[in-house]
Formats: C-alpha cells, structure tokens, sequence
C-alpha cells in the first residue's frame, strides 16, 4: 500500500514537473538593463514644471511610467512619447505647456526595440541627434520637432528601412539632407520644416514611392526641384517654400493625380508658370515672391480649384487670362506686385476679393480696383 503511494506521489510530480517545463515564461517586469537606459536617458534631461518624469520609479518600467510604452508579450520597451503640448491631464493639472532642457542621451539606443520615438515642443532640449539611433533598425516613426536640437542628421539614417514618419522640424538642424535618406523605402512623412539645412533635394528622392508628405520649408536648401519627385505618385503635399531654390518649375507636377498643396514661395525659381499647374489636383499653390516670368497661363478649366492662389511678388506680364472665370473654385488669389496689365475678369470669383490682391502692376484696372480708361 505504501508503494502504491509513493508510486502515485510520483508520478504526479513527474507531471506538474512536464506541465510547467510547457507553460510560457511570464515575465513580470521590464529588463533592467532597460530601467537603467530610461533612467540614464532621464538624467540628462531636466523638466521643472509638468512632473513627467515623477512616475519613473520601480522596478517595472513597463507598468505606469509616463511615456513608456512595453511590447505586452516580450517586455521589451518598444517606444517613448514625450510631449511638451499634450491635452493629458498631467498637462491640464499644470495649465501650462511644458518646458525641458537638457539633452537626448545615446543611452536609448540600448533599446534596442524601439519602434517609436516622439520628444516633441519641449522648446530648450538641445544638443545632437545620437548617431547610434541608426542601429535602432526597428524604429519607425522618429520625431523630435519643436526644441533647440542642432548638429546634422545622421549620415546613416537610411539604414533605418522600417522608419514611416521622419520629424524634426523647428530646430536647430545644420548639414545637408543624407543621401542615404533615399532608402528609406517606407517612409511617408518627411518633415524638416525650419531649420538650417543646405545643400539640394536627393536627386533620386523619387524612389520613396510611399511619400504623402514632403515639407522643407525655411531652410537654406538650393538647387533645382528634382523631376524624380514628380513620380511619387502618392504625394499629396509638397511645401518648398523660403529656400534658395532655383531653375523652372517642372511642368510635371500639374500631372500628378494627388498633389494637393505645392508651395514654393520665396524662393530664386525662374521661367514660365506651367499651364498644367491650373488644371491640376492642386488645391493651394503658393507661388509668391519668386523670379517668374511671363503670362499667367490661359488654361483654367472646370477642373481648376483653388482654395489658394498666390502669385505675387513676381515679374509676370499680360493680361489675366478669361478663361480664369471658368474655374469651378477660386477662394482666396493674389496676383499682387507684379507687372499685369488689363481689365480684371469679372465674376464670382472676384466678388468678394479686395484691391490688395491686384495692387502694384503696370495697368491693372476693373473692380475691385478703379474703372478701366475707355
């Protein structure tokens, strides 16, 4: 009898041993490899007013520490989300946006699941990009707008091939674009919105067939528009503007199905305006304040729209064309200081304009401007 006990002792032993060698390790907080590089990332930074970092205490960096995010399974950190404008109610509590200086440490390159980096609007976190953020090869989606950050992007930013959304406007940002930055492949989102950058636009940025979103406006970047970013056929907007860009507008950009919003303002861009600009899917284009030349084009059509029509500040001549008055849309045109001449077409799209639109050329005249000498 007693060896039958110890037989059926066991042998149920010898199965709670098997079902636990089978049941998934449950891991119960973060690496503390990974605590450590938060904490080394934090001891770099100094944020007096909102509180964010308060919470970044325990063991388990995982479990309610402000702007962490844990992949649920593994533990892994898998992305930081800090920002300095928020509707959280750390933020609501503070009635206040935020305010950080300091630096990014490269200690977040230990991290090495990172998907997602956002440190944005702190307006005084200064200092570079870490150069080993290009080891990060997870990562896909990087914005840092909004602070004091300087130096260059890194050289090997294109290693990143995952990477979806690139923002690091409103800084401090020197050097040129990286040519690597066309390997980017996935990449939707590239915003590098003032800053310090020269240099020109990739020649061969056309290969990033997923862009929507281009905008590089207030840098120092010259040369030509490159005829490559006109086969991005999901590019919606594209926004150039108060760089030092020169040549002709390819005509091409007015046969692209989604381009929405092309600004070019204050630029050195010469030569005629293309025609198939005005019978294009643009919505707003912004050409103030260039080198322009020649007749505004006589190829409005039902299929011309424009929210924004900004032609000033430019050296056009002729008349305006009749055949504006057969777009379906016009909501806001400034042909302004420029050298027109003629009668202003008449019609609703001009109702409701006021003389500053058409003020300083060479005879313009109609309403909203005086009458024309007969």
């Amino acid at each position: 009898m007693v060896d039958a006990k110890n037989a059926l002792v066991i042998v149920l032993t010898s199965v709670a041993v098997l079902l636990l060698a089978g049941a998934p390790t449950v891991v119960q907080a973060c690496l503390p490899s990974e605590r450590a590089a938060l904490l080394e990332f934090r001891s770099k930074l100094n944020e007096p007013f909102i509180g964010v970092f308060k919470t970044w205490k325990g063991q388990d960096c995982c479990n309610g520490w402000y702007g962490v995010s844990c992949d649920p399974k593994s533990r892994r950190v898998s992305g930081i989300t800090l920002r300095g404008v928020s509707e959280e109610p750390i933020f609501q509590r503070a009635k206040r946006k935020g305010f950080m200086t300091g630096t990014i440490s490269p200690a977040l390159c230990k991290l090495t699941h990172l998907s997602g980096i956002t440190i944005t609007d702190w307006e005084g976190i200064s200092g570079v990009i870490p150069s080993c953020f290009t080891n990060l090869l997870a990562m896909r989606h990087l914005d840092l707008a909004g602070n004091k950050i300087s130096g260059v992007i890194p050289a090997n930013i294109g290693k990143l091939m995952k990477l979806r959304v690139l923002n690091l406007a409103d800084n401090k940002i020197s050097g040129v674009i990286p040519p690597s930055i066309t390997r980017l492949t996935s990449l939707s989102h590239l915003d590098l919105r003032n800053n310090y950058i020269s240099g020109v636009i990739p020649g061969d940025i056309g290969r990033l067939k997923m862009l929507s979103r281009v905008l590089l406006t207030g840098n120092r970047i010259s040369g030509q528009i490159p005829e490559s970013l006109t086969r991005i056929y999901r590019l919606a907007d594209l926004e150039l503007g108060m760089n030092r860009i020169t040549g002709a507008i390819p005509a091409s950009l007015g046969k692209m199905s989604v381009l929405a919003t092309l600004d070019l303002h204050g630029n050195l861009i010469s030569g005629a305006i293309p025609g198939s600009l005005m019978t294009s899917s643009i919505s707003n284009l912004n050409l103030r304040g260039n080198r322009l030349a020649g007749r505004i084009p006589n190829t409005f059509g039902p299929r011309s729209y424009f929210t924004v029509l900004d032609l000033s500040n430019n050296r056009l001549q002729g008349a305006i064309p009749a055949s504006i008055t057969t777009a379906s849309f016009i909501g806001h045109i400034d042909v302004s200081h420029n050298q027109l001449c003629g009668k202003i077409p008449t019609g609703s799209h001009f109702g409701h304009l006021e003389a500053a639109s058409f003020a300083y050329n060479r005879c313009l005249c109609g309403k909203p401007l005086g009458n024309c000498r007969k």
